[in-house]
């Protein structure tokens, strides 16, 4: 029992220091862009390095933990996100983009590969325990984020160099890793077949069909949809808001990363929050009052110069995007045959968007201003809510003691 709730304990550990290294990053961005002179579009590209990393750390660590186990891939990501976050700090004071492209990267494959190992790990205590453990996992990394905003709010207020902030919170977080990681258990989530030549050579074409033949569920390609709206609201405003109210709203760095903190704030108000909201009403309501929810506050942020306005909408923006991820990717998980490759396939979705946002976005704001690159999101918000209906259950709901 002991060992179990220390495994929990570090869990939650771990994915606060995720939560609180984005968000070390994140408030600094307006300050790192002018310590190494980026117009909008360069820093589109420079946040890439951080998608390009997620997504790779992603689609890399099934395989991996497959071969390993969820805890030494857990281990490379900490230790990922360790270094990255010290590089970009390191390479802020040195004022080189590369260098911060090249941390991020390292932040993302460390994120993503924790993303996936930390997961397995919080659904193998679920099937022990027999308790909610992902729903409270997810709301650590967005109290996390919440932690990281204030510290950076107070260290943007009074101009504390983001170096040597970013610099402390991997310190900080190293800590946390230190104490967290022995607390996970080797071995799971690691394949125990026999590993033959034949075997592995008759596994790779059947695997490779089986993910063509789940993206021809059209169920499934409109619940990717939704995926791939929500990640990109939640991407968005990780990406860009403190800059969005910086540039577009004319408050200075310590209000945009207060407004930041706002949002993250109201995401991890969600996440704490959401679970009963959706038994009750059921998963497709939920997606669809979330999109339009997000929909409500980026049009707040957009169209309304008032700044105060844009703050107050960000809480809008924030608790819309709060569920939609969690609860499209249970939509996803709900065939009880397949579930673990249409989570990742619609998982995949998401990451994609996690890819393609900060360049898209970036380009976007050089030409029509950040606040106007926002329309973006309300477009695929607006095709999330038409397509949230198919997240309604395939079957009635008795498997949720199976998570």
């Amino acid at each position: 029992m002991t060992d179990l709730r220390r495994r929990r304990l570090s869990l939650f550990a771990l994915t606060l220091l995720v939560g609180i290294g984005l968000s070390s990053w994140v408030t600094r961005t307006p300050a790192v862009r002018d310590a190494v002179g980026a117009s909008t579009a360069e820093m589109g590209l420079v946040l890439f390095g951080l998608s390009v990393g997620s997504m790779t750390g992603v689609l890399s660590a099934g395989p991996l933990v497959r071969r390993w186990g969820a805890r030494p891939v857990v281990v490379a990501g900490t230790i990922a996100i360790l270094v990255g976050t010290a590089s970009v700090g390191i390479a802020s004071a040195a004022s080189s983009a590369p260098g911060v492209f090249a941390g991020l990267l390292a932040f993302g494959i460390g994120g993503g590969l924790g993303e996936i190992g930390l997961n397995i790990e919080g659904a193998a205590v679920e099937r022990q325990t027999g308790r909610q453990v992902l729903p409270v996992l997810h709301g650590c990394f967005s109290l996390g984020t919440v932690i990281g905003a204030l510290v950076g709010i107070g260290l943007t207020g009074i101009a504390f160099p983001p170096a040597w902030h970013l610099l402390a919170a991997a310190a900080v977080m190293a800590a946390l890793a230190a104490w967290a990681l022995p607390g996970l258990p080797t071995g799971t989530g690691r394949a125990v077949r026999p590993a033959t030549d034949d075997a592995t050579a008759g596994s790779v074409p059947e695997a490779a069909g089986t993910r063509t033949s789940v993206w021809r569920d059209s169920r499934l390609l409109l619940i990717g949809a939704v995926v791939l709206a929500m990640a990109f609201a939640e991407g968005a405003a990780n990406d860009w808001l403190p800059l969005l109210m910086v540039d577009g709203h004319g408050v200075s760095a310590t209000s945009g990363s207060l407004v930041y903190a706002g949002f993250a704030a109201a995401m991890t108000l969600g996440r704490f929050t959401g679970g009963p909201v959706v038994e009750r009403l059921g998963r497709a309501p939920v997606l669809r009052a979330s999109a339009v929810l997000a929909v409500a506050g980026i049009a707040v942020v957009v169209f309304v110069p008032s700044a105060v306005a844009a703050g107050v909408a960000v809480v809008l923006w924030g608790l819309g995007a709060s569920l939609g991820f969690p609860v499209a990717i249970s939509a996803a998980g709900d065939d009880p045959d397949r579930a673990s490759e249409r989570v990742s396939a619609v998982a995949t979705s998401g990451y994609l968007a996690f890819l393609v946002g900060p360049p898209l976005l970036g380009f976007v704001g050089e030409h029509l201003g950040l606040r106007l690159a926002m329309l973006v999101v309300v477009a695929l918000l607006v095709v999330a809510a038409f397509a949230a209906g198919a997240a309604r259950p395939r079957q009635p709901l008795a498997l949720t003691a199976q998570g």
